[in-house]
């Protein structure tokens, strides 16, 4: 099983999916940028991000998922074998690529919103929006898995809370913050998005 499908699997299992095929679709929209999503390891960027492309009706791309296909590899491998520094520059590659290509909801790694090339790249083509989780949820659905490759250190915890630390200040610079919680369901997570994106028309038109 792949990071993203199990962040999407971690987050099944604390959000109640029942109210998911019943959703209302919004009567008519047009997407005119690309919806990236952004936030810590397990805000659930690729669960929310999946669910919001579908109401959308708009395709779900994943810079994580193109740079495992491209490289045959997972993200931890290619950490492992490449280096922190490889990863980085083909996720920028990647983005790049995908807010030309097509315009859907991008679900980012939680490192791709710290380079300012990333964050300028965004900016221009797209919509940051940024899912804020406290300390606790993050910890709570990412602890005891070794696909997070920052967090393979001797003290996972201490590492999480100092990326925290280092990382919401950026995060902050983000278009739009949608806050979560440890029991708001991923649909609930959506009409948040959605309702934030009610101050950008210039991004997505209700029509």
């Amino acid at each position: 099983m792949s990071e993203k499908d199990q962040e999407t699997g971690i987050l099944a299992e604390s959000c109640s999916l029942r109210d998911n095929e019943n959703a209302p679709v919004p009567a008519s929209t047009q997407l005119h940028k690309t919806i990236v999503m952004v936030g810590m390891m397990g805000a659930g960027k690729t669960a929310v991000g999946r669910a919001l492309a579908a109401r959308l009706n708009v395709p779900f791309l994943d810079s994580d998922l193109e740079i495992e296909t491209a490289a045959n590899m997972s993200v931890p491998e290619i950490f492992a074998r490449d280096g922190e520094a490889f990863f980085r520059e083909k996720e920028h590659q990647v983005i790049k690529r995908l807010l030309t290509e097509e315009r859907g909801v991008l679900s980012t790694g939680g490192g791709a919103f710290m380079a300012q090339r990333n964050r300028d790249l965004i900016s221009e083509s797209g919509v940051s929006v940024c899912l804020l989780a406290d300390l606790s949820v993050l910890w709570k659905r990412v602890k005891g898995r070794d696909t997070r490759p920052l967090l393979q250190t001797d003290n996972p915890f201490q590492t999480l809370s100092d990326l925290y630390e280092n990382r919401m200040p950026v995060y902050g610079l983000a278009d739009l913050k949608v806050p979560s919680d440890e029991v708001v369901s991923i649909e609930q997570m959506v009409e948040r998005v959605l309702d934030a994106l009610k101050a950008r028309p210039d991004v997505l038109e209700w029509v």
